[in-house]
């Protein structure tokens, strides 16, 4: 089993009770384990005009392949309604993989780690959370140095 962090969001139908939902199915998929998951963030949106998203982090144990495991997401993402209309646009769900264990992927359909994770705090405070001190990625970057370069901004940390 390797350890991936997947971060989580929705800024459309109740997004809150959308990443509980999406937690209850992570937590369901064969030969894993959801091992935690952070607090609840509000963001502000990558795109103007959009509603403020909910974000999160988990974490899961798993011994998916990579690619079954982005299968599982967007599956999960279908499932609670999920429509790709737009590049940045509102969604009921996104799953992106983070980090999976320590490897560097670089497929047509999947970049681990996540491209961007470096500039949203959305992403690297929660991970934080969840994630070892020391915590160094496939890539040779350091947590630590990623969260010192990217201020706690236009994020808030939900009770």
């Amino acid at each position: 089993m390797e350890r991936i962090y997947i971060g989580m969001g929705s800024n459309l139908a109740a997004p809150a009770e959308q990443l509980r939902n999406a937690l209850d199915a992570l937590a369901q998929l064969p030969n894993s384990r959801l091992a935690g998951v952070s607090a609840f963030y509000q963001s502000d949106s990558l795109s103007p005009g959009q509603p403020r998203y909910t974000n999160a982090v988990a974490a899961l144990d798993s011994s998916l392949a990579p690619l079954a495991l982005l299968d599982a997401l967007q599956a999960i993402e279908h499932a609670q309604g999920r429509e790709r209309l737009e590049r940045w646009g509102p969604r009921t769900l996104d799953l992106d993989i983070l980090l999976f264990g320590n490897r560097l992927i670089d497929e047509p359909r999947l970049k681990v780690p996540h491209y961007h994770m470096q500039a949203r705090p959305f992403v690297l405070y929660p991970l934080a959370e969840l994630a070892p001190s020391d915590l160094q990625l496939a890539d040779g970057r350091h947590l630590r140095d990623l969260l010192d370069a990217c201020p706690f901004v236009g994020l808030e940390r939900l009770a």
